[in-house]
């Protein structure tokens, strides 16, 4: 297959540009975490489910809010637009994204809805407050400077290491309440 034809598909297709990036980024992004945290086996169902997650919802969830905020904030590129698109993103998609994050990867791992909802009391506002320290500013730069079919990939750029993180904090066992965990038999 020719750079050219997969270029064409990519224009014909311009959600696809995404998903490729995050089947990719999302995986690697996880191998990376498991190593960085001295994991002696990579464990390949959970790279599995973080291609799944990023290149199946993540992507297409993040191409249909780029258009979204073109819509809500129109102007062009420029500093004052990305500024306000990305405000808009962190009151709007960030808690989306985090809270899909938590529930979809617990989804995939099989855990009960009260286990998923034990695991976002815990890990959500420290999860969404890091990002607010971070994506406000690259989602300025890409709001602001970046031509829009680019800032899915220019955002996958940055969602790798994101995802490192993200990977990390999914790692991180949780306290459970048996309380308030009730399990479908």
């Amino acid at each position: 297959m020719s750079l050219q034809v997969v270029r064409a598909w990519t224009v014909k297709y311009p959600i696809s540009r995404g998903m490729v990036t995050y089947a990719c980024l999302w995986p690697m992004a996880n191998v990376t975490e498991q190593y960085l945290t001295g994991k002696k086996e990579i464990d390949l169902k959970q790279v599995l489910r973080f291609g799944v997650l990023g290149t199946f919802f993540f992507a297409p969830s993040l191409y249909i809010w780029v258009r979204i905020s073109s819509r809500l904030i129109p102007g062009g590129a420029s500093l004052r637009v990305g500024i306000k698109k990305a405000l808009l993103e962190q009151i709007t998609y960030s808690p989306y994204a985090v809270t899909a994050f938590l529930a979809g990867m617990g989804l995939l791992e099989g855990q009960s809805w009260s286990h998923i909802k034990c695991e976002w009391d815990q890990k959500f506002l420290p999860t969404w407050k890091t990002g607010a320290c971070i994506w406000p500013i690259i989602q300025t730069v890409n709001f602001a400077f970046m031509k829009e079919r680019n800032r899915v990939p220019f955002t996958a750029a940055f969602s790798f290491l994101w995802t490192v993180f993200l990977s990390f904090i999914k790692s991180q066992k949780v306290e459970i309440d048996e309380n308030k965990l009730v399990e479908k038999k």
